[in-house]
């Protein structure tokens, strides 16, 4: 009985030996995953004159700029002010400034009527073609070929 438990301590002590010197390459450790809060505190925090300037950078640069908006920032919101003849443009000024840095946007850009007029009308002309889903029937029924 004394040889069969020194054989199994032998045994044990050799295996022990064996985990702590080989390296471990079956499962790579992870890293935990960043969350929302830790990445927003890892990036920089611009100041709000520094965020009005990245903001109308970004306006220049696009197709808004001819809508010359105007961009104030404070406490980290952006305020834009305007006005507009084309619908899409007042939401693509909200996401601009989102992606500048902004943590809130107060967006006053006023659409004018025959923006408004022309969005309305585009709906009631129904799906485009590209829209219309297999099942769906078309709005402008064609003659069978």
């Amino acid at each position: 009985m004394r040889t069969f438990t020194l054989c199994c301590a032998a045994v044990l002590a050799m295996t022990a030996m064996a985990a702590t010197a080989a390296p471990q390459t079956a499962t790579p450790a992870k890293r935990p995953s960043a969350t929302p809060a830790s990445r927003a505190a890892a990036q920089p925090k611009l100041t709000d004159a520094q965020l009005e300037a990245l903001i109308k950078a970004k306006f220049a640069k696009s197709k808004i700029h001819e809508d010359k908006f105007t961009v104030r920032v404070q406490g980290g919101v952006a305020h834009i002010e305007g006005k507009t003849d084309v619908l899409q443009h007042k939401g693509v000024a909200t996401r601009m400034s989102r992606t500048a840095g902004a943590v809130m946007v107060d967006n006053r850009v006023e659409v004018s009527q025959a923006a408004k007029d022309k969005a309305a009308g585009n709906l009631d002309e129904g799906r485009r073609r590209v829209q219309v889903k297999r099942g769906d029937s078309r709005s402008d029924q064609r003659p069978p070929k």
